[in-house]
């Protein structure tokens, strides 16, 4: 049985009416992470930017055991779907990714006479970062086009696969494979939007 918690920045479940935003820790399990830049800011638009990312990216995601299957980085965001290994890495992988990849695209920013971005990394309701544990097959195929597609969705690329930002390491069909051979969905948890 995979080791579970949930936790949050705030102790109570609730705002007013609304669910606070959780991370869930599980092991050996397939996430869908996504990150914007502060106010949607281009941060991430050069190539240098870029390479920063991928470099910081493909180094703690192997330190960390997660297991990309497809990333998509672009000029203020990305998304990426794959298998951590150990649900109690994510939170430390995450701090690493962001932490490098703002401070030295900061530094290129203030070079090229650009204000630094503080924080660099937020969305709504302040988490610098959102997780989601896939449940099955169907959310897992959805998610994987979702990320191949960004650059299509997004104008800069009508062929995802010319596009030099994502990056497939397995491909969809494997992928599936994989997580259902491991029990890597986490199955007993519905989610409506995915339902049948």
């Amino acid at each position: 049985m995979p080791r579970f918690r949930k936790g949050s920045h705030k102790s109570e479940e609730y705002f007013g009416l609304q669910h606070r935003f959780e991370h869930w820790y599980r092991d050996n399990t397939v996430y869908f992470i996504t990150a914007r830049c502060r106010h949607r800011t281009p941060a991430l638009a050069t190539e240098r930017a870029k390479e920063v990312f991928w470099n910081r990216f493909d180094h703690y995601t192997r330190q960390f055991g997660f297991t990309p299957f497809v990333t998509s980085l672009l000029d203020n965001h990305y998304h990426t779907l794959g298998h951590l290994e150990r649900g109690e890495n994510l939170g430390p992988m995450m701090q690493r990714i962001h932490g490098s990849v703002a401070k030295l695209v900061n530094d290129l920013l203030a070079l090229g006479g650009h204000p630094r971005l503080l924080p660099f990394w937020t969305d709504t309701g302040h988490q610098n970062y959102f997780d989601g544990c896939i449940r099955d097959k169907k959310q897992c195929r959805l998610a994987f086009r979702y990320t191949f597609t960004q650059c299509r969705r997004h104008g800069l690329c009508a062929d995802p696969s010319q596009y030099p930002h994502t990056h497939v390491t397995i491909d969809i069909d494997p992928a599936i494979r994989r997580a259902m051979q491991r029990s890597s969905f986490l199955a007993s948890v519905p989610y409506k939007r995915y339902m049948s």
